[in-house]
């Protein structure tokens, strides 16, 4: 065993993580490391000007290390206040001025998604919705085409049934490019968050349109079998999709 006078003149020299380390090897360690010096120092090295102050700006300097020292990665999110069971989605879609699909969509059907893909859709489209990522997919129904030479927009709004709230996510935005390999026509809108968040902007809502496949794309109208709605740029799971939709801008 080390005296505890050795400790006390080794500690103060330590990393933090060395120092931390140092209070799991024994009782007589942990009650000498613990003292609030020996993190004062280590706060000393990270902020010079906390240490100005006559007390700790927390309730230790340790607990102020233990909280700031490291970026916290991967921090687990609450469960969402929001469930799929209490939305619903409303999606237009034209063609010119003409209103190819009108389809009110429950959110249980955007959550559970095509669960069989049809056949004679591309195999980079079906490796595509293979993906884990999350994204939400529902059939076209009823089905309808789209020719390539018009201008096809779609809208999409979201109401909560437990508040009677509608929320935008989309507004006439335009299929203004066809990803030809994948037989998918995506728009997307910036979304209109809530004034609660000022400081969140730039957040797109990607919708797509999904094609059987064909021959040649350039030849006739397109076969709509399926619509996709994602936030990918931003949300990855479930949960996430969740928190995102209840930072809307519900009215």
């Amino acid at each position: 065993m080390f005296s505890e006078e050795v400790l006390k003149n080794v500690f103060p020299l330590l990393e933090g993580e060395d120092l931390a380390a140092c209070m799991c090897v024994c009782r007589q360690w942990r009650d000498i490391a613990i003292d609030d010096f020996y993190w004062k120092c280590q706060c000393a090295k990270k902020w010079p000007s906390v240490c100005k102050r006559h007390k700790p700006p927390t309730e230790t300097y340790y607990k102020m290390y233990q909280m700031f020292s490291k970026r916290r990665l991967n921090r687990a999110l609450p469960p969402p206040r929001l469930s799929f069971e209490n939305l619903e989605f409303f999606i237009d879609i034209w063609s010119e001025e003409k209103l190819v699909f009108s389809g009110l969509i429950l959110g249980v059907a955007l959550e559970i998604g095509i669960k069989t893909l049809p056949l004679g859709i591309s195999n980079v489209l079906r490796t595509h919705l293979g993906r884990p990522d999350y994204k939400m997919v529902v059939p076209a129904e009823p089905r309808f085409t789209i020719p390539l030479n018009q201008s096809v927009s779609v809208s999409v709004l979201v109401a909560r049934n437990d508040s009677n709230k509608v929320a935008r996510i989309i507004n006439r935005a335009v299929f203004d490019y066809i990803d030809r390999s994948s037989y998918r026509a995506l728009a997307f809108e910036y979304l209109d968050l809530s004034p609660c968040y000022p400081f969140i902007t730039g957040i797109r809502a990607w919708i797509s349109l999904l094609f059987m496949d064909v021959e040649d794309m350039n030849d006739g109208p397109l076969d709509v079998f399926g619509i996709q709605l994602d936030f990918n740029d931003v949300a990855d799971t479930k949960e996430e999709v969740l928190w995102l939709l209840d930072m809307l801008d519900w009215k």
